[in-house]
């Protein structure tokens, strides 16, 4: 008979629901039961596991590691898939061994190095991997100054933080003055300078930001899946210009990418993001966690999810070329289940609760004061 493999997501993207079914149609046909922890109790990652518990809030990274050994032993955990703490939780990999737990995760130098986007342009540009230029900024006149140097080369401005994921925080920066202009339509990441010098003069606590030009697309997300043995095992593109979305395995993306995960160590499922600056892909981001997007390879015949489980687990899924690239094709939302929330208690000496009366057609005039 063939044993199960017990998977445990901690708190993670609601889109890795996606990550879990792809893990239980393995094409091994191997069991998988998945546990599922988060501080959201609405997140759809709790209902797609058969097991969830909430997450406690404001531990401390060491904390954190002791709640986490204890999940891993209490629920008897194959592989750890960490996002929250991820860095902690991998200083402390054999400790997770020693309780017959697998991290699917880098080793902590490695998430350590590309939580903070400067020490990674750093050690990125040392390899030859090209970066577009940035500024650190920290303060009013830092800002200016980078800014007026961009615009100067004619290019538009934007700024996110130095160390933070995906496109929190992230703005474009205008010179038009502030008007009805930024308040029509949707909301827009472009936000005037003034507003933006006025935002760091009165800033309560310490501002750590990179400004870089505006880069253009298509924006080439790579999603690797590297060994322990640091061979990678796979690297494809997932492109993505405006709504349009496709693949690629074009080695002006896919080269420097392989390149990145096998020099810093960036074992298992990562996901190395480029745009173009001066007509030649760059470097934008480096995320040393499975992609939100990463199912999306499904439509090129791949499970990444589940190779990533075999190579945890000590085994060899060899090397994943697609077999085809799949059509282009568009991202659209769709429901997924959440837990069923449990009623307050309720009072028993009241009343049945009326149905609420139809709305009247005409709005009743407001009573005096």
């Amino acid at each position: 008979m063939v044993s199960r493999v017990r998977v445990w997501l901690n708190r993670t993207y609601a889109e890795n629901v996606f990550f879990m079914d792809q893990l239980r149609e393995n094409p091994s046909g191997r069991p998988v039961e998945i546990h599922a922890t988060h501080g959201d109790p609405a997140s759809p990652i709790l209902a797609a596991a058969d097991t969830a518990a909430p997450e406690p809030e404001g531990l401390s990274p060491a904390a954190y590691v002791e709640y986490a050994l204890d999940q891993c032993a209490r629920h008897a955990i194959d592989v750890f898939v960490p996002v929250l703490h991820q860095a902690a939780v991998a200083a402390h990999r054999e400790e997770f061994a020693a309780v017959g737990t697998a991290l699917l995760a880098p080793p902590a130098e490695a998430v350590t190095t590309f939580q903070d986007k400067v020490t990674a342009y750093e050690a990125v540009q040392a390899l030859g991997v090209p970066v577009p230029p940035w500024w650190r900024v920290r303060t009013e006149d830092e800002l200016l100054a980078a800014v007026d140097a961009l615009e100067a080369d004619g290019h538009k401005a934007c700024f996110k933080p130095a160390a933070g994921a995906g496109g929190v925080g992230f703005r474009i920066i205008t010179r038009a003055s502030f008007s009805l202009m930024h308040l029509n339509g949707f909301p827009s990441p472009y936000v005037p300078l003034n507003l933006v010098v006025d935002a760091l003069r009165h800033a309560e606590g310490p501002v750590d930001w990179l400004v870089m030009p505006l880069l253009k697309e298509p924006e080439v997300s790579v999603d690797c899946l590297t060994g322990p043995d640091g061979r990678v095992r796979m690297a494809v593109g997932r492109t993505k210009n405006g709504r349009r979305r496709g693949f690629t395995l074009h080695p002006s993306w896919t080269e420097p990418a392989r390149l990145i995960a096998q020099s810093f160590g960036l074992h298992y499922l990562t996901n190395i993001q480029f745009r173009v600056h001066g007509e030649k892909p760059v470097l934008m981001d480096v995320n040393t966690r499975p992609a939100g997007g990463l199912h999306q390879l499904s439509l090129c015949g791949l499970n990444a999810p589940w190779a990533a489980v075999r190579l945890a687990l000590g085994e060899d899924p060899g090397d994943l070329t697609p077999p085809f690239l799949g059509p282009d094709y568009a991202v659209v939302a769709g429901p997924r289940a959440v837990r069923a929330v449990s009623l307050p208690q309720q009072r028993h000496d009241l009343p049945p609760a009326r149905p609420a009366a139809p709305a009247p057609a005409t709005a009743p005039a407001a009573a005096p004061a």
